[in-house]
């Protein structure tokens, strides 16, 4: 079986069987088998995640290559034989992809183990979708404690399929929460007077918190705050005594996530204040920053061009989405990339018809291949 077919058969079995984050039990256990079956000697993390390891005969650095595994709480609505057999739970961003992706890796690499000058460790990570994520569980686990380089990438149906995407500096932005609570003072619909309308705060406190990327950051900032969640009342004739507001707020440096929340605060309470109603602000940071490295970035490039070719790659403006692989480049030096796998019926991420081009994942491995030769050379 050539390794097309296999990459499409490892991809539709883990598509066939997703299951969402820290809840990977039975995909752990495949993989785990995968990689014994090719030799690869396996560790497992707890509860979930496998740790691959390869070996090679000769001496040299360690270099991580690392792939996400959970999948999310969204119903499967393709006419695929490969659909989603698991009601209520499908990937729809790709990693089953990337797993595939890893494996076939691993495939190659263990081909030519004797040759092989130094370690290559295959991370198969849990709760990429899910904050605080699985990578700070690989990080004090003690798996990038040797390695000298780290490299990912992601299945980007936004880009022509083969296109390679990427950029050094910010790459995917701070991933952030906020969770306002609002104490009033209910009462019966007909005696205004005599209440401090929760719903009411609430609803300005919402449309107030709009203006904190229109009017206090610089608009030359990309910035994003999302209200999610408003939930307040309990009954049409009853004024709520309570609301509660969810939502993120998104940056791509540190000065602006701090900026953020202070305004956050500053409109809450103050609005809050004015109508005679209190609140808690809660700013709970999740991932940070995926900021990619020159170094990191060249490697991967040059590996890049040998696969594909210098005018199949671009480099993308950021996205404001969410990426816990920024905790590994705050840790080893390495980049992440996007590999292009749309077509002209793509639909995008995290749709209940997801899907990508498959053909794209030898691509995938080739290149990941080569970035890890390459690093093992330095």
């Amino acid at each position: 079986m050539g390794l097309n077919n296999k990459l499409r058969e490892w991809r539709r079995y883990l598509h066939e069987h997703p299951e969402i984050s820290f809840q990977e039990y039975k995909t752990t256990q495949y993989l785990a088998a995968e990689l014994e079956a090719l030799g690869v000697t396996v560790e497992l993390l707890q509860p979930t995640g496998v740790i691959g390891i390869i070996k090679g005969n000769k001496e040299g650095p360690t270099v991580a290559l690392r792939a996400d595994i959970d999948a999310l709480a969204l119903q499967d609505i393709k006419a695929v034989s490969y659909k989603s057999q698991v009601p209520g739970v499908m990937h729809a961003c790709g990693h089953d992809g990337h797993s595939a992706i890893l494996l076939g890796v691993a495939e190659t690499l263990m081909k030519g183990i004797g040759e092989l000058p130094g370690t290559v460790i295959l991370i198969f990570q849990p709760a990429e979708e899910n904050p605080p994520g699985g990578a700070l569980r690989v990080i004090e686990a003690g798996y990038l404690r040797d390695v000298q380089w780290i490299f990912g990438l992601h299945l980007w149906t936004g880009f022509a399929t083969g296109i390679v995407g990427l950029a050094q500096g910010p790459v995917m932005a701070n991933a952030d929460e906020f969770v306002i609570e609002i104490q009033g003072k209910g009462g019966h619909g007909s005696m205004p007077q005599e209440t401090v309308d929760a719903a009411l705060v609430a609803s300005q406190v919402v449309v107030a918190l709009q203006t904190i990327v229109s009017r206090s950051i610089n608009p030359l900032e990309p910035a994003v705050v999302s209200v999610g969640e408003l939930h307040s009342g309990t009954g049409f004739n009853i004024i709520a005594q309570e609301a509660l507001i969810r939502g993120t707020y998104r940056s791509l440096s540190q000065e602006t996530r701090l900026l953020i929340e202070q305004r956050i605060e500053e409109i809450a309470t103050g609005i809050c204040a004015s109508f005679g109603a209190n609140c808690t602000v809660q700013c709970l940071r999740g991932y940070p920053a995926l900021i990619n490295p020159p170094a990191g970035v060249e490697l991967l490039k040059q590996a890049a061009v040998k696969v594909v070719g210098v005018e199949q790659i671009i480099a993308p403006s950021p996205v404001l989405g969410g990426e816990d692989f920024g905790y590994y480049l705050e840790q080893v030096q390495g980049a992440f990339m996007f590999l292009g796998a749309g077509s002209s019926n793509a639909f995008p991420h995290h749709h209940p018809a997801f899907d990508f081009a498959e053909e794209v994942m030898e691509t995938g491995v080739e290149i990941l291949v080569q970035a890890t030769l390459d690093a093992l050379q330095k």
